[in-house]
């Protein structure tokens, strides 16, 4: 331990009571910690601190030059894009994040929602609590298609840790995985131009960071390259794709269907072409595929390690160095 002073803006969206942070707690003198924190609460909880500890709260240009005894920021998480990491390098704080903490995590989260649309899970739940089976002539209910993922192609955009973790599961029901390239990426042969991968796959997920190159990937032209009844899954980052053109395609009945964990904006509060009530064969959920009490007490380690390493000497999971 040092005699750093150290406050995390916003521990409520990493902790729910359920984690262990005795790990963070011994690496500073002190460790202020504050549920959340609005933009004008900021620098103010920051004032006299070498340490800032954030999961989403943003700390950009002007905050940074308003604490000068910062030195160190922790991201309580993997993306940065909350960090003006440019105005940190400037300034010589060093900014550190987290990482694959939740790869088993997100990997099972995005196989329940293909699982989910390949066996038209909540149709047949919408269907019991509306009473078709009840009022069935017959044993079952067979109103919606069911796919077999075994033999079908799952093309994968962004084979990091993520979505080699996914893959193996995806190869463990059966299917064959292609790899795409990604914008701005050195070629590789093994990896497929997106006009390429798309015509062939039954699935598509997407497990990239959302940059400049990446933003809209899949629009109206790359959905409509894919298969009539392919399925999309995003547990990235909703800024990949088009939601105003994925809603269409639902609409217009192209794809078989998409399972999204994350919107671009979050929460939605201004609303979000995805949140239409009408649209078909779409599955939503809160962003939550990282979440297990696992992956976040991985997240608290994380920090411990990345503070020791930094009062060490030995900075370790620095993004703006």
């Amino acid at each position: 331990m040092n005699n750093a002073r150290a406050v995390f803006l916003d521990q409520a969206s990493l902790d729910l009571g359920d984690l262990d942070m005795g790990p963070l707690e011994q690496c500073f003198g002190e460790l202020i910690r504050y549920p959340r924190s609005g933009a004008g609460q900021v620098v103010e909880r920051l004032r006299g601190a070498q340490v800032a500890i954030s999961n989403k709260v943003r700390l950009d240009a002007a905050s940074l030059a308003a604490c000068p005894e910062l030195k160190l920021i922790l991201v309580a998480a993997t993306g940065t894009n909350n960090i003006d990491l440019a105005a940190a390098r400037a300034r010589g704080i060093t900014v550190a994040n987290c990482q694959g903490y939740g790869t088993a995590s997100v990997a099972q989260h995005a196989l329940a929602l293909l699982l989910a649309l390949a066996t038209r899970l909540p149709d047949y739940q919408a269907a019991i609590r509306d009473g078709a089976w009840q009022r069935a002539e017959q044993f079952c209910l067979l109103d919606f298609p069911i796919v077999e993922l075994a033999g079908k192609t799952l093309g994968i955009l962004g084979h990091g840790e993520l979505g080699g973790a996914f893959a193996r599961l995806a190869e463990a029901l059966g299917m064959r995985v292609l790899y795409g390239a990604l914008p701005g990426r050195p070629p590789r042969a093994e990896r497929l131009a997106l006009n390429e991968l798309l015509p062939q796959v039954d699935a598509l997920s997407l497990h990239c960071p959302l940059t400049e190159q990446t933003r809209n990937l899949i629009g109206a032209a790359e959905l409509a390259l894919m298969k009539p009844r392919a399925l999309l899954i995003n547990t990235a980052r909703g800024g990949l794709v088009d939601e105003q053109a994925l809603a269409n395609a639902l609409r217009a009945g192209h794809l078989g269907g998409a399972a999204f964990d994350v919107l671009s904006e979050e929460p939605p509060r201004h609303g979000n072409p995805l949140l239409a009530p009408d649209i078909p064969r779409l599955i939503l959920t809160p962003h939550n595929a990282w979440g297990s009490r696992e992956a976040r007490q991985r997240i608290v380690g994380q920090l411990a390690e990345n503070a020791s390493a930094y009062f060490a000497g030995a900075a370790m999971r620095v993004v703006n160095g």
